[in-house]
């Protein structure tokens, strides 16, 4: 698979098949990663990788938060603007209508969109997850070198076959995640990845781009 191809061919893929990820994979995939760029050569990033039974009890410590209603963990970060503006708002609502539409769910049924959406802390029933932290005392330009190591890390899976689905999500169960890992207290859970082979069976719509001269000036000489 080439560059260009790995590009276009990542998206966040919302379910996956129970086939295992080898070891072996992984770390061939994360060493690769290990090379993406980051200012002064920091590499502020802490993943921890989760799979197996430690993978599963998360999973099940997760659900039952979900199912008692407990309230989400107070956010380390903000992951959105209070207020949106255009034309982002407009990006983020579109993508919204995509998704829920492509399920089969109603904008008005709010309890079917809490059940999709609490999919995320099961993974989508991937059976493997990358869960990436950052030093607490680090500022937003390392926090950018977080997301190019990510996004290296989404190429290199779909070079391996594979699809991921990076998700913020996590952040407001950060505690329960903590229960599993045990980071060190300087650390700030940045956002989970569900790791793992497509499940075809479930419905998707391909979220489309801005066109490149809504996004992309070319001053030329």
């Amino acid at each position: 698979m080439d560059v260009y191809e790995a590009v276009t061919s990542r998206r966040a893929v919302r379910g996956f098949i129970d086939r295992p990820v080898p070891r072996e994979v992984l770390e061939r995939v994360l060493s690769a990663a290990a090379w993406a760029p980051s200012g002064s050569n920091l590499q502020p990033w802490h993943a921890y990788v989760l799979t197996g039974r430690p993978l599963a009890e998360l999973k099940k410590r997760a659900g039952k938060r979900v199912a008692a209603g407990d309230p989400w963990d107070e956010r380390e970060y903000e992951m959105y603007p209070t207020t949106l503006k255009s034309p982002y708002h407009e990006r983020r609502s579109a993508f919204g209508a995509e998704r829920y539409s492509t399920l089969g769910i109603a904008r008005e049924d709010w309890e079917a969109r809490q059940r999709a959406a609490a999919e995320n802390w099961n993974c989508f029933g991937a059976p493997a997850a990358l869960f990436c932290y950052i030093d607490r005392g680090l500022g937003r330009p390392q926090w950018s070198d977080l997301g190019m190591y990510l996004q290296s890390v989404m190429l290199l899976l779909r070079a391996e076959g594979l699809h991921s689905c990076p998700q913020m999500s996590w952040s407001v169960y950060r505690k329960t995640v903590a229960e599993i890992l045990s980071p060190p207290d300087d650390l700030i859970l940045f956002c989970g990845m569900s790791i793992g082979f497509e499940n075809a069976a479930v419905p998707y719509t391909r979220t489309g781009r801005a066109p490149l001269d809504e996004t992309v000036s070319f001053v030329d000489g």
